[in-house]
């Protein structure tokens, strides 16, 4: 006779917690082993990653393909300008604001984005980043289509010395990408997660199940919204410098994010973080060769799509039954007993 047990955990899971825990405390290190230039480097790719595990919860899971999420990037970033300069209120503190008021304005666009469906909600997403782009170009006082730069006042607020403030804003996007996957992550394994989580397999069941769907989509959107405005504050502390064309740009701020989500694995907690490790390696190995660079990673891309249309960590999911952020449900069967 055999007992069973239901459980979420498994040893995958419990192995990589230990080893996540070990890098964690490395990263967080860094200030004292790293060269400047390396901690530029991870604080980017912490930001990447954020910016792709939002996206993949919006497009994975509640099915809201947008291809205009640099619109809240843009945002967060002259928010932080804006309520430093004129607020006068310390860089974290408008950061933090930002996203509330991202949250704020996320309900109203997303009850008129949401009468779009497939296509046209993505084409939608796009044209009210363009929105933004336009009317932020228009704002005199915040440098106007040329941009503006951080004061050296604020700048200084964050810490007296250089190494000081390169070492919190290496921080500070460490945290926001370990807030990020811990957040998505107690979500999809809450009620709401697992009704999310119905919707992404379909649609039609769910709402037979008695699942406010658009509740649900609003829920994501918003939370990705506020989110994502927050990391472009962060993106914008480090590069202190903010114009437009860069704060809007849709080829760094969702391009290269849906490359990340893509080839990663969409639908996965985990496809984010493989996809950011292959982009960024991609990046620093190929980067030398100009537009070359973009048409290897297009190249990765429809290759990946064709051949393992689940991303890379869905071919080693399937292949080895692996799952390192536990969601689903398993059977754990007890032969020791009879």
């Amino acid at each position: 006779m055999s007992d069973s047990a239901v459980t979420r955990t498994t040893s995958a899971a419990r192995a990589a917690t230990i080893v996540a825990f070990v890098v964690l405390v490395a990263a967080a290190a860094a200030p004292w082993w790293a060269g400047r230039a390396d901690m530029r480097l991870m604080s980017e790719l912490y930001l990447y990653l954020s910016l792709a595990c939002l996206w993949n919860l919006m497009a994975g899971y509640a099915g809201l393909v947008s291809v205009g999420q640099q619109a809240f990037v843009g945002f967060g970033g002259y928010m932080l300008f804006a309520l430093t300069i004129f607020g006068g209120l310390h860089p974290i503190a408008a950061i933090v604001l930002a996203g509330l008021l991202a949250a704020c304005l996320s309900v109203p666009i997303a009850s008129l984005i949401f009468r779009l469906k497939g296509a046209y909600f993505a084409i939608g997403t796009w044209v009210v980043a363009e929105v933004f782009r336009l009317s932020f170009a228009q704002i005199s006082a915040l440098g106007g289509g040329s941009g503006s730069s951080l004061p050296v006042s604020v700048v200084k607020s964050l810490a007296a010395s250089r190494s000081g403030r390169e070492s919190l804003t290496y921080w500070l996007a460490l945290g926001a990408a370990i807030a990020v996957i811990l957040s998505v992550y107690l979500f999809l394994r809450s009620r709401k997660g697992l009704a999310l989580t119905a919707i992404r397999d379909s649609e039609l069941a769910a709402s037979g199940l008695g699942i406010d769907i658009w509740r649900a989509k609003l829920e994501v959107y918003v939370v990705t919204s506020a989110l994502t405005a927050i990391i472009g504050g962060l993106i914008f502390l480090q590069k202190l410098r903010i114009s437009p064309d860069a704060a809007f740009s849709v080829n760094d701020w969702t391009a290269f994010v849906i490359f990340i989500v893509v080839i990663g694995g969409i639908g996965t907690l985990e496809g984010p973080i493989i996809g950011t490790l292959i982009f960024f390696a991609l990046r620093e190995t190929l980067a030398d060769f100009g537009t070359i660079y973009l048409m290897i990673l297009g190249l990765v891309a429809i290759v990946i799509m064709l051949t393992t249309p689940k991303g890379v960590w869905g071919l080693i999911r399937d292949r080895l039954d692996l799952e390192l952020f536990p969601l689903a449900y398993r059977v754990q069967l007890d032969e020791t007993r009879k």
